[in-house]
């Protein structure tokens, strides 16, 4: 009989039986990756909460303990009621002032978008906020650039609540609401305030505090929240315009 009519020989290799110590070996190992890709996620949280190095010094007070948001109605520029816990699920970058918006209240006005634009790459993670306690109206230039629809894409909004609310949520001792820029953590809580009267020559004092937090917070803050569409591209021509609001003339 020639090779080519004769039957193909088959061989049947056995599956190898695993030892109860490789089967250990192999649990651990998976447990070893669980921990290191859980690994950054548990600095970030101790870092933010728990350690924070004291050899640090930041150029906000913190506020001990954190203010939660309240509860409150608030009014949009247009007249819309709102809650003003609509605004959780960003960094806030906070002032308060009457409607008239004195020289103080654009000063803030234009260190809050600053700020947030030289944040580069982690702007979409913080919003700046307006809380304006009256009913006054805004000067018509003012709120020309403030409704235009662009400015929702620079993280921008404004809303009406009463001084009173206001007041109970992050004013601390004597100093009058006006005089300072509030920082408010994505869930809502208000934890850090920045000195009297900050001026253009500090705020890179502030953007150091903010840039910290921020990094500290990255793997569990991601930029966005629901209803509000933020923009990757370079700032519009109304964001241009609204340089103009800075008292000194500063240019980015």
């Amino acid at each position: 009989m020639s090779k080519l009519d004769s039957p193909l020989d088959l061989t049947v290799h056995r599956l190898p039986i695993l030892s109860a110590d490789r089967t250990s070996l192999g649990r651990w190992k998976m447990l070893v990756v669980l921990l290191v890709c859980a690994a950054p996620v548990v600095a970030s949280y101790l870092t933010y909460y728990v350690i924070r190095p004291s050899n640090v010094k930041s150029f906000g007070e913190l506020v001990q303990p954190q203010r939660p948001m309240p509860n409150l109605s608030a009014t949009t520029l247009d007249g819309q009621a709102t809650a003003l816990a609509s605004l959780r699920g960003q960094w806030l970058l906070a002032s308060v002032a009457g409607g008239a918006c004195a020289k103080p209240c654009e000063q803030h006005l234009y260190l809050q978008r600053q700020l947030r634009e030289t944040l580069g790459k982690d702007k979409d993670r913080l919003d700046w906020l307006w809380l304006i306690t009256d009913d006054a109206p805004l000067a018509p230039e003012l709120r020309a650039r403030l409704t235009d629809p662009a400015m929702k894409t620079q993280g921008f909004s404004a809303l009406r609540i009463k001084e009173s609310d206001a007041a109970a949520w992050l004013q601390g001792g004597t100093d009058q609401l006006s005089t300072r820029l509030y920082l408010i953590d994505p869930q809502g809580n208000y934890m850090m305030r920045f000195p009297e009267n900050l001026g253009v020559e500090q705020a890179a004092k502030a953007k150091a505090d903010i840039s910290r937090l921020l990094r500290a917070s990255s793997f569990w803050d991601l930029p966005g929240r629901e209803n509000i569409q933020k923009s990757t591209h370079p700032e519009s021509a109304v964001g241009q315009d609204f340089d103009k609001l800075n008292p000194n003339g500063a240019k980015k």
